[in-house]
């Protein structure tokens, strides 16, 4: 499928002005990264706990210092954790306070940053890092992994990797990674996306397109309502998916709900009619995308059931300076979807947080 964006150069400095944007003051970007430490400073003190803690950021214990913790993030944080207010479907936030040579290096994949967050030296900014995107997205709602992917860590390394360059992951890089709802084979998925920048050099683009902002006409929207062809889950799940059911799910339920991966769907399956209305869809959201160029310290903030999110081809350098995001996948406690009956294909969500946020406290932190 053609898409303009494969030549839309990545050099843009800034997004377009139509995405909202909230700022951080810098005190309280400061103190939300003081409050992430104070959490680490705490794990690392526990004789054996921080490699078990960092491994996938589910101990239990540090589970319940985040849910003690959140609850000092000052009220403006708070706000701008919420879910984006404008038919885009996205916020940025700008942000947190981060300086490139507390990184360390790009690490190759999303194994080697594990292994170095679980280094109490190697790591540790990481780490710290892990904890701040955490609190961030338990400000918005209930933060959750999934047990096939990374291992189960609930705050994803996002890093161009050595043999997948090509692949439509996170993983990629000389390709485009054609815009898709994330995870949308699952009735679970996010609802909410929390990405933040480290490091991004060579100014890489992230593609937002919201189906908002789409024009479709009432019988284009009537086929993609109507359950029509399922979803694959993409590679980083692995493969082996053939002993599981594969339903298929509406691409465009009311809501709306989108539930788009064109990489993933087996378009070619589908009746004429069915083709031309998803053809429709894609030529849209294709019209309305933008490209978000993030800085460091920078969040992206995505509303996963109305928008699709990709990114522009890059050349990778694999010399510890390429692009490095983290990502957090939130479910929103108040949101539910008429989705039912659906395998996953069998993948499973490693949620430890309570569905409810806890309540701020004006108690200052000790």
């Amino acid at each position: 499928m053609k898409n303009v964006l494969r030549e839309r150069e990545n050099h843009h400095r800034e997004a377009p002005a139509e995405l909202e944007r909230r700022n951080l003051s810098d005190a309280d970007a400061v103190a939300v990264r003081d409050i992430a430490a104070e959490i680490a400073v705490t794990i690392e003190d526990m004789a054996g706990t921080r490699e078990r803690t960092a491994a996938t950021l589910t101990d239990p214990h540090l589970i319940g210092l985040v849910d003690a913790h959140v609850r000092a993030v000052p009220e403006r944080v708070r706000a701008a954790l919420r879910p984006p207010a404008t038919a885009t479907g996205v916020a940025i936030i700008d942000r947190l306070p981060l300086r490139d040579a507390e990184l360390g290096p790009t690490p190759r994949d999303w194994r080697q940053a594990a292994a170095w967050s679980g280094d109490a030296h190697r790591g540790r900014a990481s780490f710290r890092l892990d904890l701040t995107m955490l609190l961030l997205a338990r400000c918005a709602g209930a933060p959750f992994g999934w047990q096939g992917q990374q291992s189960g860590r609930l705050v994803n390394n996002i890093v161009p990797s050595p043999g997948h360059e090509h692949e439509q992951s996170g993983a990629s890089s000389v390709t485009l990674l054609a815009p898709h709802t994330e995870d949308a084979f699952h009735p679970e998925r996010a609802h909410l996306l929390l990405l933040g920048c480290l490091r991004n050099p060579a100014l890489v683009g992230t593609t937002v397109s919201s189906v908002c902002e789409a024009r479709l006409s009432p019988e284009h929207r009537r086929r993609l309502a109507a359950a029509a062809l399922p979803i694959l889950p993409d590679v980083s799940y692995g493969d082996g998916f053939g002993d599981h059911p594969t339903p298929p799910i509406a691409t465009l339920a009311a809501g709306p709900t989108l539930r788009y991966d064109p990489a993933y769907t087996p378009v070619q399956r589908a009746d004429a009619e069915f083709r031309d209305a998803y053809t429709q869809l894609s030529t849209e959201l294709e019209r309305v995308a933008r490209v978000a160029v993030l800085e460091p310290g920078q969040l992206l903030l995505v509303d996963n059931d109305v928008v699709v999110h990709g990114r522009v081809p890059f050349a990778p350098r694999y010399d510890g300076t390429d692009r490095w995001l983290k990502r957090v996948n939130i479910r929103l406690p108040q949101r539910h979807r008429a989705e039912s009956g659906e395998s996953g294909y069998g993948q499973r969500t490693v949620a430890p947080f309570r569905t409810e946020v806890p309540a701020p406290h004006a108690v200052p932190i000790q």
